[in-house]
Parts: structure tokens; sequence; C-alpha cells
């Protein structure tokens, strides 16, 4: 990359940071609230999913504001919205008002990262693709890792980690406005609500199995910061505890998530994802075993982010190699919307088997969800690729 890129580039991923920070925090904290105010882990489970349906209210709409402004006003825009939203959470405490400001949020944040992914991935050459998008998703997970710590704020104050989210989230955003505006490569299809879902329709149909590991990644992350503190507390797993085992598993994806790119680019992106998945399978069956120790958790979190933490990256990469560039916004869109619909069914399935199922079913439903997505990536062929292509160039 040039100067100039490299300098976008590190701005880009900073923003990415605070956002999993933001991400980090509120998932916890919200759960730990509710449950300590007594609320059904269905219901803590249902406000958890408004942030997603956020993201799939925004999703179908992204592309074309994006392709008529450019990328920096959509980052600055998503990230104001969701700097402005968490200021507005400790003035009134109510399960509906905070869906609806969890909602704005997905929205928020669901701008700001799909204008974020499509520059970086219009702008990295193919050979350090990997590498610069391991290196968004780094960063991403380094903010979600020290979002779950300011969990232990709520004993001082609700109202003080919504407060310090609030004003970093700011302070970040306002970084963006050095940067100079840039477009995606234009595309034959109509900048168009139908030609949105036109472009919808040959990503589905060439990459599908590049979406399912950003819904699995989406799926996993949900249910371990709002449905685990749920599971963990109701079988004798104190807070401090919770604080220190949900920051596990991204501080695993921190440990591998650069190493897993540029290992991505020299050995595939299929390769990799069917190693690293399977792992992850074992991890969780594991952590079944192991459900009432605090170490023994802390372990399987660990090693889970190790291996899995780095599948939204991988499969946004895994989509890259598949798709032509002027599909490049459209396949980042999809890879949010998948991210958004396992994030929703996660915390929502995981919180029906909290409710009605003993045991450690919590962690075998996600330890299903892994070998579903395992089971696609082993059958998919891509010798449709060149099809794409030459369709695309005719």
């Amino acid at each position: 990359m040039f100067k100039t890129d490299k300098y976008r580039f590190w701005i880009l991923v900073s923003i990415v940071a605070i956002s999993g920070f933001s991400q980090g925090m509120l998932l916890p904290l919200i759960a730990v609230i509710f449950e300590n105010d007594g609320m059904a882990s269905s219901l803590n489970g249902l406000n958890a999913t408004a942030l997603y349906i956020g993201v799939l209210i925004a999703s179908p709409i992204m592309e074309a504001p994006l392709r008529k402004v450019g990328y920096k006003p959509l980052i600055l825009i998503g990230g104001f919205t969701v700097a402005l939203t968490l200021f507005l959470f400790p003035v009134w405490k109510s399960f509906w008002f905070w869906f609806i400001l969890r909602l704005l949020i997905g929205i928020g944040d669901h701008t700001l990262h799909f204008a974020t992914q499509t520059w970086i991935t219009s702008f990295s050459s193919k050979e350090k693709l990997g590498r610069n998008i391991s290196l968004y998703g780094l960063f991403f997970s380094l903010g979600f890792a020290f979002g779950p710590s300011l969990t232990n704020l709520v004993k001082i104050s609700e109202s003080l980690p919504f407060m310090i989210t609030s004003a970093l989230s700011l302070i970040l955003t306002f970084t963006v406005i050095t940067l100079k505006n840039d477009f995606p490569e234009k595309d034959t299809e109509s900048v168009s609500f139908l030609g949105t879902f036109k472009r919808f329709g040959k990503v589905w149909k060439y990459a599908w199995v590049a979406l399912l590991p950003p819904f699995g990644f989406g799926f996993m992350e949900a249910s371990l910061n709002s449905s685990f503190p749920v599971f963990a507390l109701r079988n004798g797993i104190n807070v401090e505890s919770v604080s220190i085992i949900v920051p596990a598993f991204a501080i695993g994806t921190l440990i591998t998530q650069l190493p897993l790119g540029m290992i991505s680019d020299r050995f595939g992106r299929k390769n990799t994802l069917i190693t690293v998945i399977f792992i992850g399978f074992l991890c969780f069956i594991a952590a079944g075993f192991v459900s009432h120790s605090v170490i023994g958790l802390l372990l399987c979190f660990l090693f889970a982010g190790m291996a899995v933490g780095s599948t939204f990256s991988l499969g946004i990469s895994y989509a890259a190699d598949l798709l032509p560039k002027t599909l490049l916004p459209a396949g980042n869109i999809m890879c949010g919307i998948l991210f958004s619909l396992g994030s929703m069914l996660g915390p929502f399935l995981a919180g029906l088997i909290i409710e009605h199922i003993k045991g450690a079913s919590f962690f075998y439903l996600i330890s299903a969800m892994l070998l579903i997505i395992l089971l696609s990536l082993c059958t998919f062929r891509t010798s449709k690729k060149k099809e794409l292509f030459s369709g695309i160039s005719q």
C-alpha cells in the first residue's frame, strides 16, 4: 500500500476497534443488568437481537448511498449514530426503550462496518487481502476483548460504562474527517433497491458458502456475550468470573487473527476455514464437559477464540476471492446480513435452551451449528467461479 493507503487503513481499523469495544461492552453489560433485575433469559436474549434487527433493516439500503456519496460520509454517519445512541442509555432504563436504542446502534454499527470493510477490500491487493482483513478483524477483537471489562463498573454506576464508551466512540469517529473520500467501482446494474437485490442473488448463487462463517461467528459471538452470562449466573458462576471468561474468546482471537489471515493467503481460505471450524467444534464439545469449572471454561473459550474467532474476517476474504470487485459491496452487505441472522438466532435459541433444558446444552447448540458449516465447506466446489466472471464480463 502507498503511504496514504497505510494512513487510511490504520484510521479505518481504529474506528472498527472502538466499534468492537462498544459491542463487547453492551452485550454482557445489559445481560447482567437485566438478569439482576430478574428478567427471563428468553426476554434477555430477545432484547439482544435488537442490534441485529437494526443491521437487517439497514442492509438493503446501504449500497445505493455508498455508491452515491462514497465511503467517508457513511462511516461518519455510522460512528456518530453509535456515539449519540450510547449516550442515551442512562436516560431511561426500560426494556423497549433499550430495545430501540440497540436497534439504532445496529443501524449505525452496520453502516460503519459495511463502509470500512468494503473500502479495505477495494484497495487491498490480492496478496495482502487476507492480512488486511485479518488486521481489521484483529482490531475489532481487541476492542471486543476489552469491552466486557467495563461490566464491573455497573457496581459503581449503571450509567458509567455507557458514558465512557460514548465518549470514546465520538473521539475516534472525528479522525475519519482527515481522510479523503473515495467511491466503489461502478457496476452495470442500476444503483437502486431492485439492483441491489439482483446483486444479492448473484452473491448468494456463487459465494453462499463464504457467507456461512460470518453467520456462525454472529451466532457464537452474540450467544457467548449475551446468553452465556445468564447461563453462568444460573450455574453458580459469579459476575467477576463471567467478566474474565467472556473476554477469553476475543483474546484467543487476538492471538491468531493475523497469523490465520496470512496462512489463508498462502494455503487458501477454504482449507483454513475447514481446519479452524473443526477445532472450534471440538472446543465447544469440551466446554460442555467442564461447564461448572471457571478454569475449564476459560481455557475452552480461549482455544475456541484462537480457532473460530477469525471466521468472520476469513469469510469476508473468501467472498472476495469468489466475487469480482463490482460485487464486493453486495458481498459485504450479505456477510453483514448473515452475521446478523446468526446473531439474532443464537441468543434466542440459547435463551430458550437455558430456560427449558438443564445441563450443558448451551454449548452443544453452538457445536451443532459449527458442524453444519463444516459439512457445507467440505462439500462446496468452486468450479462455478469461472462462470460468474464470464457472465459478468459479457
